[in-house]
């Protein structure tokens, strides 16, 4: 006996023949785990299909993991059960963009799961319980092996469980010592290999204490643990604020995409719903600007909620402008000289 569960094991011997039946295949078919390079190049769409998002709004891109990284008591667990919600067929939308049906969900429920119980039970009824047993799953407490260790059971897990999704409750408790390079390494090696069973993947997370300028974490360095955990995931979402707080901060630090908000969060913690607060609106941006117009760095400003915007905050600012000026919302002016910012303007329509 190894003290693996059976399952487990059943699961790896088969993948290990699946392995060895492709390398001895001698016809001029490619093995399954091939494409052509036409295909790899040139079939892609334009916009990345989305678990959760639209157009170029994705947070939650198919095929990729999502990483929602916050302090504890901020809301990861929150969203996460309206991303359950949402995926199984009970609501259309969280934080105001669509998410996609799915058809069975695995929730390791491994940090605290009598918190995690509580908060799902405030977001579902009891007419729910008939698609509950049908359409998710639930592991409560520790896995049955270090997942950054033993690659194969997370992807073992979710085919037992007949999952389509798996969300891990939290990365702290799927691997020992994530600050390690080979830790970080093992679990991207495992999440990598859900994915390309099919599985879409969700993980919540932790930031470091502090950000790295000291304040609310705002940068992919923020989040704790080896670069392996961040490079190999698609998207990261961080929520900032103090426990218990209905009001948190929320930025996309890595898209698959545009990047969504920032904006802020607001938690109704009886109903367990998340609705977002308020977005910078650059249309009332532009008006009030009356004859001044926006600059990109004024733009910025107000989008990042900062009197000193970075460069990189000012670009960002300014590839949402030329995405409404692109859409013929707005009209461009240069400024009088190379270094000039450009200002824009509301595009005037002219009566029918």
């Amino acid at each position: 006996m190894n003290g693996n569960p059976a399952w487990a094991d059943d699961v790896k011997d088969a993948s290990d023949a699946h392995a060895a039946a492709e390398a001895n295949d001698e016809s001029d078919d490619l093995p399954q785990s091939f494409v052509t390079g036409g295909a790899f190049v040139l079939d892609v769409p334009d916009t990345p299909p989305a678990i959760w998002g639209a157009g170029g709004e994705v947070l939650w891109a198919e095929g990729e993991s999502l990483i929602i990284a916050a302090p504890q008591g901020v809301g990861k667990t929150t969203v996460a059960f309206q991303l359950v919600r949402a995926r199984l067929g009970l609501q259309n939308e969280v934080l105001g963009l669509p998410v996609a049906k799915g058809e069975r969900v695995l929730y390791l429920a491994m940090d605290r799961p009598a918190q995690a119980q509580r908060a799902a039970n405030r977001l579902f009824s009891k007419d729910s319980r008939e698609i509950l047993d049908e359409n998710l799953v639930v592991w409560k407490g520790p896995p049955p092996f270090d997942l950054a260790k033993r690659t194969d059971i997370l992807a073992a897990m979710c085919e037992r469980a007949k999952a389509d999704t798996v969300i891990i409750d939290s990365l702290k408790d799927a691997a020992i010592g994530l600050s390690e390079d080979p830790v970080g390494a093992g679990w991207n090696r495992a999440r990598q290999r859900a994915l390309a069973a099919g599985v879409q993947v969700l993980e919540l997370h932790h930031n470091r204490k502090a950000g790295t300028n000291g304040g609310e974490p705002n940068t992919i360095a923020d989040v704790y643990g080896s670069v392996w955990i961040t490079s190999g995931s698609g998207s990261i979402i961080s929520l900032y604020g103090e426990p218990g707080d209905p009001v948190v901060s929320f930025r996309h630090l890595k898209q698959p995409m545009n990047e969504v908000g920032p904006f802020r969060v607001v938690h109704d913690h009886p109903t367990g719903i998340s609705t977002v607060q308020h977005t910078t609106d650059l249309f009332d941006l532009v008006r009030s600007g009356g004859p001044d117009g926006l600059t990109a760095r004024r733009a910025a400003e107000s989008l990042f909620d900062t009197n000193k915007p970075s460069a990189a905050q000012v670009e960002k600012a300014r590839r949402k402008l030329e995405t409404l000026r692109e859409a013929g919302h707005l009209i461009r002016h240069e400024g009088p000289s190379k270094t000039s910012p450009a200002t824009y303007y509301l595009q005037l329509r002219q009566a029918s």
